[in-house]
């Protein structure tokens, strides 16, 4: 049994009633959204989850790097609530005042290089039409191919389109064939000597070596680059002059440079973007998941000559400017600048990733700590007859039992983004009880 400030356990972990709700869950949803740690939420503010038992946990996770203004936030949940009590809970492609004002915010408040949005609900969603803009582009140059560009590791949505950029052979299977208009290169791990010696070189060698397999040129076959502004799995950046490189390369050859900021964007990382921790300008920015910090809400920005290439009805979506999702997104905003939300992650996430070395170099299961700002991923090692995804799986259930949520991935990382609002005294508990955890899992298996 635990009560601290911020944790409160009062019953055994996980709830015996927890497992039965998931077994009925079971027993009639598809099997996979299933495979979350066993916490059943009944009640989420600031950087606090709930069960309905009495148990509390500190949310390292943000949901899914969703809730980066924190669970709750009254400016939030005031404007979904006056919204739906106008009513006012859809309204298609209709004009609103909501849509308007959330779009010219949103468009004043970023690089004034993106000048136009194109709102959709889901993530994989925003990365399909990058890919249509990127290939329209292409087509639009007279380019003989509209080949994209990828890199391993990285993950951009469950969708056709999206899965055709992932290097996950087996997760992209069902398809049913390989788009040949998808390059995918090896993507620069901090642990690469090779990578890390000369990133330019790595880049060009990577890139030249796939055209040649496939007989194909820069100029006349290649639409854009799509990256990943962070790995999401394990939180790792690319060398900041493997992406420049990337940018003049596309520049050079009338090809696309396009983020994909689901887990970066919104104050997640000390910037607005994460992209802009490399000193570069994409042309298209995808966007999701901190967009509103609660509900579904996603875009593509970009300059209006790219934003306008579908001609008039060619490119929409039933729940795009969601009434509800746009009010939610412009109180986000809101929050993000007048909490200085930006600053307060750059600032945060220096004590957070103190520690977090702090605690890597005291345990042999801690292969190397990655992230910027307040997000972060402890890439484990094996230990004893456990290998690095089983060590990193055992964290994740044994800080679930102290009170504290960390994102589980199922592969040799923890990953951990708390709410870009969380009491630093949260903080400091979270990472003494994640502290004492590594310390007793290298302790069982040494």
């Amino acid at each position: 049994m635990i009560k601290t400030e911020f944790r409160t356990i009062v019953s055994e972990i996980p709830h015996p009633d927890a497992l039965k709700m998931a077994d009925r869950l079971a027993a009639v949803e598809s099997h996979s959204m299933h495979g979350q740690l066993p916490v059943v939420w009944e009640r989420a503010e600031g950087s606090s989850v709930w069960d309905p038992w009495g148990n509390q946990w500190i949310d390292f996770t943000s949901t899914i790097f969703v809730a980066n203004a924190g669970h709750g936030h009254p400016t939030i949940v005031d404007a979904i609530v006056r919204t739906a009590q106008k009513p006012l809970l859809h309204a298609y492609n209709y004009t609103t005042s909501e849509r308007l004002d959330y779009i010219e915010e949103l468009i004043r408040v970023t690089p004034s290089y993106l000048e136009k949005a194109f709102l959709v609900s889901a993530g994989t969603e925003a990365v399909e039409v990058a890919i249509k803009l990127m290939r329209m582009n292409a087509m639009a140059r007279g380019k003989r191919r509209s080949v994209v560009v990828s890199f391993e590791g990285n993950w951009h949505g469950r969708t056709t389109g999206a899965q055709h950029l992932s290097s996950n052979a087996d997760q992209r299977s069902w398809i049913g064939y390989e788009d040949p208009g998808v390059l995918r290169l090896p993507f620069p791990y901090p642990w690469m000597p090779e990578a890390m010696s000369n990133p330019k070189l790595f880049f060009h060698e990577s890139l030249q070596r796939e055209l040649d397999a496939h007989g194909w040129t820069l100029k006349d076959d290649i639409a854009g680059f799509m990256l990943e502004s962070y790995q999401g799995w394990g939180a790792v950046f690319y060398p900041k002059d493997f992406v420049k490189e990337v940018e003049l390369v596309a520049r050079d050859v009338g090809a696309l440079l396009v983020f994909d900021e689901m887990q970066a964007g919104f104050a997640r990382t000390g910037e607005m973007f994460g992209y802009q921790h490399y000193g570069v300008q994409p042309d298209l920015v995808c966007c999701g998941k901190g967009a509103s910090s609660s509900v579904p809400l996603a875009f593509v920005l970009g300059s209006g000559y790219l934003l306008d290439l579908p001609s008039v009805g060619s490119m929409s979506s039933t729940h795009s400017a969601n009434p509800i999702s746009c009010a939610a997104g412009l109180a986000n905003l809101k929050v993000i600048e007048n909490e200085g939300l930006i600053e307060r992650a750059r600032d945060l996430g220096l004590q957070f990733h103190s520690e977090l070395n702090s605690i890597a170099d005291m345990s042999p299961a801690v292969s190397s700590i990655q992230g910027i700002g307040l997000v972060a991923a402890i890439i484990t090692n094996g230990l004893g007859d456990m290998d690095a995804s089983a060590i990193a799986t055992e964290i994740s259930w044994e800080c679930m039992r102290r009170g504290l949520l960390v994102v589980h991935t199922g592969r040799e990382s923890v990953k951990l983004a708390p709410p870009l609002t969380i009491d630093q005294a949260a903080m400091a508990e979270g990472l003494t009880v994640l502290r004492q955890v590594i310390v007793d899992v290298t302790a069982r298996h040494s």
